[in-house]
C-alpha cells in the first residue's frame, strides 16, 4: 500500500511511523507547498500547489493516479476542508481519503459552529460572542465578566489569541486582531464572513485538560484519553499528565455519538467547580500518534496504529484492547 502524507511540514516523526508500519511492503510518500527536512525522510515526496491554489486538488489527483496511491492522510488543520469537499473525488480514482465529513471538519475549524454545536447538545460553555457590540452589551448588564479571550473564528496554533482585562484593552485587541487575521493564512477561511471573524470569550477559571476521542474509520467509538496539560507550545500540548476521569471520558464518548467523526477529534476543555468547560475540538486524525507513543507502555502499539492505515485502514482503531493507558504519569508530548 502506498500512503501519501499531505502537509507534511516538519512532521518528520509521523513519517518515521508510517515507514516501519509499512515494513518496505509500501511507499510512503509526502507532500508540502514548500521544501522541507521531513520531505526528504520520506521514500518519496512531491512539492504541490498550495492548499488554496484552485489547481492543488486537480494535482493530486493526478499524482495519486500517476504514482498508484491508495490512501491519502493529511496532517494540518487547514488542509482538512479543501480535502473533505473533494472526497468523492478521490474515492471515484480508488484512493482512500481518510478524513472526517465535510460538514464535521467544517464544524470543528469554524469555531463559533463549535460552540453553538457545544450549547445546544448540553456541554457547559464560557460566555461567547460574535461580535464586539454583544460583548460589550453583556459586560455593561454583568452578563459577562473580564478578563475575556479575543480569538480569531477560524484559528489554529494559538494565532492571534489575546487576554483583555478592561474595556480599553478590548477595543484596542479587537481592532489588532482584525489587521493581524487577513494578513496571515487565517484569511482564506475568515474570508467566508469577514464582518464577524472574530470570538470574544470570556476566561474560564480552572486546571487546562485535553481530550482525545478515538473513533474506528467508520466513525464509531473506540476509547478516550485524558490528559491534564502542563505546557503547552505553539498551540499545541508539550508537556502532560495522564488521567482516569470518568467525567471527561463520558464527554469524549457523547462528542463521538454526537459527530462520528473518524480517526482522533482533540477537545480542549477545562474543570472548574466539578464542571467540565468544553472549549475547542480539532478533528485531527494523527496528531495523536505522538501522543500516544508517551501515553501507553506498548511500543509496538504506535506502529500498530500506523498498521491500521497500511493494512486494511481499521484494524487498531476497532478496538479498546490495543490501548492501555498509565494514569498519573508525566509525558513529553514532543
Amino acid at each position: 500500500m502506498n500512503i501519501l502524507l499531505t502537509s507534511v511540514g516538519r512532521r518528520t516523526y509521523l513519517i518515521d511511523y508510517f515507514k516501519q508500519a509499512v515494513k518496505g511492503k509500501g511507499k510512503i510518500v509526502a507532500s508540502n507547498s514548500v521544501m522541507t527536512y521531513s520531505l526528504e525522510c520520506a521514500d518519496d515526496y512531491v512539492i504541490t500547489p498550495g492548499i488554496y491554489d484552485d489547481g492543488y486538488i486537480h494535482f493530486l489527483i493526478e499524482y495519486c493516479k500517476k504514482h498508484d496511491i491508495n490512501a491519502i492522510i493529511s496532517l494540518f488543520d487547514i488542509d482538512l476542508p479543501i480535502l473533505a469537499a473533494n472526497k468523492k473525488n478521490f474515492e471515484d480514482i480508488g484512493v482512500k481519503l481518510v478524513v472526517s465529513d465535510k460538514a464535521v471538519v467544517e464544524l470543528c475549524n469554524d469555531k463559533w459552529k463549535t460552540y453553538t454545536f457545544l450549547k445546544e447538545h448540553g456541554f457547559e460553555q464560557p460566555h461567547t460572542f460574535i461580535s464586539l457590540s454583544a460583548c460589550i452589551a453583556a459586560i455593561e448588564t454583568g452578563e459577562c465578566q473580564f478578563p475575556v479571550f479575543v480569538k480569531p473564528r477560524w484559528g489554529m496554533g494559538s494565532i492571534g489569541i489575546y487576554q483583555a482585562k478592561n474595556m480599553d484593552e478590548l477595543v484596542v485587541l479587537y481592532a489588532k486582531l482584525n489587521r493581524e487575521i487577513f494578513n496571515t493564512y487565517l484569511k482564506y477561511e475568515s474570508k467566508q464572513d469577514i464582518n464577524q471573524a472574530i470570538l470574544i470569550q470570556e476566561k474560564i477559571k480552572g486546571q487546562e485538560h485535553g481530550i482525545e476521542v478515538l473513533n474506528n474509520l467508520n466513525g464509531e467509538y473506540v476509547i478516550t484519553f485524558v490528559k491534564q496539560k502542563m505546557a503547552m507550545r505553539a498551540g499545541e500540548t508539550d508537556v502532560a499528565m495522564v488521567l482516569k476521569n470518568e467525567q471527561m471520558e463520558n464527554i469524549g464518548k457523547k462528542l463521538s455519538q454526537k459527530l462520528c467523526h473518524i480517526g482522533n477529534l482533540d477537545v480542549d476543555c477545562f474543570l472548574h467547580d466539578n464542571k467540565v468547560y468544553v472549549l475547542e475540538m480539532n478533528c485531527r486524525l494523527l496528531f495523536l500518534m505522538k501522543q500516544i507513543e508517551c501515553l501507553i507502555w506498548d511500543s509496538s502499539t504506535i506502529c500498530a496504529l500506523s498498521s491500521a492505515v497500511c493494512q486494511n485502514l481499521d484494524k487498531v482503531f476497532s478496538s479498546q484492547q490495543h490501548f492501555q493507558q498509565k494514569s498519573n504519569t508525566f509525558v513529553k508530548i514532543s
